[in-house]
């Protein structure tokens, strides 16, 4: 089991199932969502993923002629989870206050997106566009 929540505490979720790896996206569009060097985000089945509390906070953009959006709370303006795929949601990793213990990244997506000055670091396997497994 593992919780987490927004900067201000007023969006909270828990996830059921044990958290695997983290990915990291470097791709342009994530960086200047984040104002930072991509998002780290797990992704989890949607039955495993519950809101405790602040789902009526939560607000999205989508950006035109691409096929992105992001959730965030309207209150602090931190990224909340959102829709990955059909059957799975991301979390942003930051947001984990619980559980997360053991996280550690394993994959690297859009890297030859990167910012010039972003330097990797670990061990997670890097990927020229999506990670496609």
């Amino acid at each position: 089991m593992a919780r987490g929540e927004c900067n201000c505490g007023s969006v909270a979720f828990e996830v059921s199932a044990e958290l695997s790896g983290v990915f990291v996206c470097h791709c342009s569009i994530c960086r200047r969502s984040t104002g930072s060097n991509g998002i780290a985000v797990l992704v989890v089945d949607n039955d495993a993923f519950r809101w405790l509390r602040g789902e009526e906070l939560i607000t999205s953009w989508k950006k035109p002629g691409a096929d992105w959006q992001t959730w965030f709370c309207r209150t602090c303006g931190s990224p909340v989870p959102g829709i990955n795929d059909e059957t799975r949601m991301f979390i942003p990793a930051g947001l984990i206050s619980e559980g997360g213990e053991t996280l550690e990244v394993i994959h690297h997506i859009w890297v030859d997106s990167k910012a010039v000055w972003d330097e990797i670091g670990d061990s997670g396997q890097q990927h020229s566009k999506a990670f496609e497994g």
